[in-house]
């Protein structure tokens, strides 16, 4: 369910791209699950994190999640791969559903796929986001 429009803050952007490199310079075993996200760059509009709505997943965002198929309700946060922790609900950015969710808002629903099909999770709560409060640099 991919919308013509997502947005990142240029920060965010900036920091995704370094990553990048440094994944490409190390042979990384995540290399395959940058290219993903690089599309998603490619066609976010970027924003500086003072006019990103508060209602957008940016990095490090905290959202409670509904799945569409079972009604079971989530929470995680959107981290870099270096801060996931699956036990609290970290979830790497180049993970399908991190990448899935950057970008949207609350209200949208999002799919990635899955072994048998796709998943759909509808972001139902922004329970945190780094810009909204204040912490524009996290």
């Amino acid at each position: 369910m991919q919308k013509d429009t997502i947005y990142m803050t240029q920060p965010d952007v900036e920091q995704l791209n370094e990553l990048f490199e440094v994944l490409k310079k190390q042979n990384s075993r995540d290399l395959g699950f940058i290219e993903p996200l690089r599309r998603e760059i490619k066609r976010a509009k970027v924003l500086t994190p003072a006019c990103i709505s508060n209602d957008v997943v940016t990095m490090n965002s905290r959202v409670r999640l509904k799945d569409m198929a079972t009604g079971e309700e989530l929470v995680f946060q959107i981290v870099f791969p270096t801060n996931a922790d699956l036990d609290k609900g970290k979830i790497s950015v180049l993970a399908p559903i991190g990448t899935a969710l950057l970008g949207y808002r609350v209200g949208d629903v999002v799919a990635w796929p899955v072994p048998g099909g796709k998943r759909h999770l509808k972001i139902e709560e922004m329970l945190y986001q780094p810009e909204a409060a204040g912490d524009f640099f996290q």
